[in-house]
């Protein structure tokens, strides 16, 4: 069946796999004969246990996930585990963060409340455009953990290689690659990803978490729901779940399996970027933000001469089809977010529409 959609290259809410939506779309109002909606069935329900029992099992299964981690579904996005992390996991009131884009700033920034946090790098001396050399950093002997965000969604960079944390705990904000590429979970202490930008409906995130950090030795003033152990001891249903966005990220999971897993993805999403980035690397008109060699495969910031171009080019893009170009508020430019459910014949046509526009309108 044919669909009037545009392709939409939104950093979150972003994309997902048509073949996801239709089968939601087919049990919406029956779920798999319960006579209900996902949206409408009571989280204790048997079939509701089922839906978040398969969905963590089929997580497991993409991502290799070891029996000593344990995996939480919790309601208020990637937003809320800056202060969650530092709450649960800073025994000596001390932690090591990397700044390379303005989501590990929020976090660092936010982290400053709870104990001493230390910026041992940060790639701020040229906009977050690269990621700073981290095979020798000043990593403080009483941190508790170290802190990344893998893959800046605004800034379009990623790390090639993770941070040597001198045996701390590394923490990884994967929110905007999550589940593009295969994964060794017990190189990390925890993963941690808003589903919102590469899986499924925004109001959730997922943690993977060792369960030796699992804390229950808590300061007095964390709150009960901000508490890792809260979740984890009630299988994520402690108070009534974001039901609806489990049972897609659930479908999301399935579909993963279904056409070969993360190492397939990872080859598609190598592939999508590709075309995107050649034109870039070619083009008098059009430039990448980034070093060739911290690029995000998720995450495209581009820009022309000027400001004004880059609307004009915006607006030119959102009339052909190609919706949700205009980059962040907080850089300009434009950004082309190319998550899993992207297909490559839309990439191959934003790079059409681009190179046509580029002859059209160019002048040197």
């Amino acid at each position: 069946m044919k669909y009037d959609r545009v392709y939409n290259f939104s950093a979150g809410p972003s994309i997902l796999p048509v073949e996801v939506l239709e089968s939601v779309r087919d049990n919406l109002l029956n779920y798999e004969g319960s006579g209900m909606c996902v949206m409408e069935m009571s989280h204790r329900s048997k079939v509701f246990q089922q839906i978040i029992d398969d969905a963590e099992a089929n997580l497991r299964d993409l991502m290799g996930i070891p029996e000593n981690y344990k995996v939480m579904f919790i309601q208020g996005g990637a937003t809320l585990q800056f202060a969650m992390l530092p709450m649960n996991l800073m025994k000596n009131g001390v932690a090591d963060y990397i700044v390379t884009g303005n989501w590990s700033k929020k976090a660092y920034n936010e982290a400053k409340k709870y104990g001493k946090i230390n910026l041992v790098a940060t790639s701020d001396d040229r906009n977050y455009s690269y990621i700073p050399d981290c095979s020798d950093l000043p990593i403080s002997e009483d941190a508790d953990y170290v802190y990344i965000c893998e893959n800046e969604t605004i800034h379009g960079t990623t790390y090639q290689q993770l941070p040597n944390t001198k045996g701390k705990i590394l923490v990884s904000d994967q929110s905007s690659m999550f589940l593009s590429k295969p994964c060794n979970v017990s190189d990390y202490g925890v993963i941690y990803g808003g589903v919102q930008k590469n899986i499924g409906p925004a109001g959730m995130v997922i943690v993977i978490m060792r369960e030796d950090l699992i804390r229950e030795d808590l300061p007095t003033y964390v709150p009960t729901y901000m508490s890792y152990a809260t979740h984890a001891n009630n299988g994520s249903m402690y108070n009534t779940p974001n039901c609806w966005s489990i049972y897609v990220c659930g479908e999301v999971f399935k579909y993963l399996k279904r056409i070969g897993g993360l190492e397939a993805m990872a080859r598609l999403n190598e592939e999508k970027a590709k075309i995107l980035y050649d034109f870039l690397d070619q083009s008098k008109m059009f430039h990448g933000t980034v070093d060739k060699e911290f690029r995000s495969l998720m995450n495209v910031p581009f820009v022309t001469a000027s400001k004004e171009t880059d609307a004009e080019v915006v607006a030119a893009t959102k009339a052909a089809g190609f919706d949700n170009l205009k980059g962040h508020k907080s850089v300009g430019g434009l950004r082309a977010s190319i998550y899993n459910a992207m297909p490559k014949e839309g990439v191959a046509a934003l790079v059409d529409f681009l190179k046509k526009y580029e002859e059209e309108h160019y002048q040197g």
